[in-house]
């Protein structure tokens, strides 16, 4: 086995969002870092591709909420010295960022957690007083978990609100059952489900309202898609002394007395450091990386080995020579039935009883060509691109598998899975039709992500870009610390959440652990750890996936391109 003398003072696995703002920071701090990325690109589930030479899709950043002057995303970019390297397009604050459509109902989302309200008692006039009750319960928990998030101690937050606070260890099934709100109700409500993917019993009631409050601050969509976003963070990752290797693959993280070592590579090549911070997936930081119950408590391993996941996602990514008439500069979120849970449920009983989904209760819809119009990466003039996004049973067995890429299986030319992902598809795009009317004869690119792919290229366990439903106990999740020294993790399975701000929190989070002060508070009221000067002049040709790659992988062949 090769040695490699190399030192770093942090390794970080995986170049998520959350690894990038922690590598970010402590790179800031005039510590070496080094970031491991298996795949071409840095970015995780905020990476886009290329096709055809005209279209580029995100694959996971569909719109980002608290991006104003006082927000937290650009609070953290600022902590970073990369604020102004970062563009945020708002959308439709005020007529609404996200649509919500049921058979009897449509409501267009705005910001503000009083216009909202207003909103969804003109949507449901005889729930007035149900739906006064649940934002007023949800304001208080969301202003509370802000404020714990800026550093006011959890302990004066329950001196000041005991019920408050013992509603943020509830689920939002029982917040809506408390509330009295009918399933029409409860379904408006809960509609952008899609965000955190689970239905109201598997959510914890403050993620869901800390993800409202989130986007009720406003919601914007990055310049330049999610790459945009990753590019600026290895910039000034590598700017402060960091650096970012790609098509690295990590196959362990080294322990020895209770204390991480450093990481071993595929190859073998061994690199040291005191520190090591995962964001890869926790499930396979715990079980695989790390060895299980070589290096956890028996508990904690068994926890993990029988955590859920939250729900898999299929992606439907679409490209048409024409634009769609009469959209709003919104999200929308479609809905079968005013009945969200029985609808989920009765496709879940259907698939157990026969292994048939013929039908799709739910949609998400995400139009990149609105939300980020005029940008010559997205799609030609006069074009359109957008997203059909839904759920789907969990577990290889329904697309006709044994195991997943990680494990080795050649799922890609899978008759069973093939012809699921086919029949899948169509359905999609029929029901999609059923919304935005007939574009099927002028599409240009149609392609479906599936479980797999993201499991494929992000390793996630159950293909979920949600991280865990259950960690022991509903809402449960680990801290950014563990028990091994030196050991963090970071990433959609952490308390912070999923979503691009849940991961941004709790790769910052991180970094105040190690640094030993509060971050997030500093810099949200003003400091700067990064030195602006320091960071790269962008050429004409400027391109952030480019930039992504590393500084080593810059040039190397295989880089999709626009144009």
């Amino acid at each position: 086995m090769q040695g490699d003398q190399s030192r770093y003072d942090a390794i970080v696995v995986g170049s998520g969002i959350g690894g990038l703002v922690s590598g970010g920071y402590l790179a800031a701090d005039g510590r070496r870092v080094l970031v491991l990325e298996q795949h071409d690109v840095a970015g995780g589930n905020a990476h886009v591709f290329r096709r055809r030479r005209k279209y580029e899709f995100d694959v996971g950043t569909h719109y980002l909420g608290d991006c104003g002057p006082d927000g937290l995303i650009p609070a953290i970019l600022s902590g970073l010295g990369v604020r102004d390297r970062v563009r945020f397009r708002p959308m439709d604050n005020a007529g609404g960022f996200d649509r919500i459509m049921t058979p009897t109902a449509t409501v267009d989302v705005p910001a503000g957690w009083e216009p909202y309200r207003h909103r969804l008692k003109q949507a449901v006039p005889e729930e007035a007083d149900r739906i006064d009750r649940f934002i007023d319960l949800a304001v208080a928990v969301a202003t509370a978990s802000r404020a714990g998030l800026l550093g006011e101690p959890m302990v004066e937050l329950f001196r000041k609100s005991p019920q408050t606070m013992r509603w943020s260890r509830r689920t939002l099934g029982q917040a809506l059952d408390h509330c009295g709100l009918s399933a029409k109700g409860r379904t408006l409500v809960a509609a952008q489900a899609g965000n955190y993917g689970a239905m109201p019993d598997g959510i914890g009631f403050a993620e869901h309202v800390n993800i409202m409050d989130h986007y009720l601050r406003g919601a914007y969509y990055p310049e330049g898609g999610g790459q945009a976003l990753v590019a600026a963070l290895v910039e000034a990752l590598e700017a402060y002394g960091g650096e970012l290797r790609t098509r690295c693959a990590v196959r362990r993280i080294l322990i020895d007395g209770g204390r991480a070592t450093g990481v071993e590579l595929a190859d073998g090549q061994r690199i040291s450091a005191p520190l090591v911070i995962s964001n890869a997936d926790y499930r396979r930081t715990v079980l695989d990386l790390c060895g299980g119950a070589a290096a956890f408590p028996a508990d904690l391993v068994a926890r993990t080995r029988d955590a859920v996941m939250r729900s898999a996602v299929v992606a439907v990514y679409v490209a048409l020579d024409t634009e769609l008439p009469g959209l709003p500069n919104a999200n929308i979120w479609w809905h079968d039935s005013d009945d969200m849970e029985g609808a989920h449920a009765a496709v879940q009983e259907r698939y157990e009883r026969d292994g048939t989904m013929e039908s799709v209760p739910q949609l998400a819809f995400s139009f990149a060509s609105i939300k980020d119009a005029g940008s010559p990466a997205v799609c030609p003039p006069g074009h359109s691109n957008f997203q059909i996004m839904t759920g789907c049973p969990p577990g290889y067995a329904f697309w006709g598998l044994e195991g997943g890429p990680v494990d080795g299986e050649p799922y890609r030319r899978n008759p069973a899975y093939l012809a699921r992902k086919r029949q899948l598809t169509e359905t999609i795009l029929d029901t999609a039709e059923k919304v935005l009317g007939p574009f099927r004869d002028r599409i240009t690119h149609v392609e479906t992500a599936t479980p797999l792919t993201n499991e494929r290229y992000i390793r996630a366990s159950g293909g979920t870009p949600y991280g865990m439903a259950t960690w022991g106990g509903a809402g449960q999740r680990p801290d950014v610390r563990t028990g091994i020294e030196g050991l963090y993790v970071v990433g959609q399975n952490v308390r912070y959440g999923s979503g691009v701000g849940g991961v941004a929190t709790g790769g910052v989070a991180a970094a105040s652990q190690i640094l030993g002060r509060p971050l997030l508070a500093e810099v949200y009221a003003g400091t700067v750890l990064g030195d602006a000067s320091r960071l790269p002049e962008r050429a004409p040709d400027w391109d952030p996936l480019a930039v992504s790659r590393g500084q080593a992988r810059q040039r190397a062949k295989g880089l999709a391109r626009i144009g």
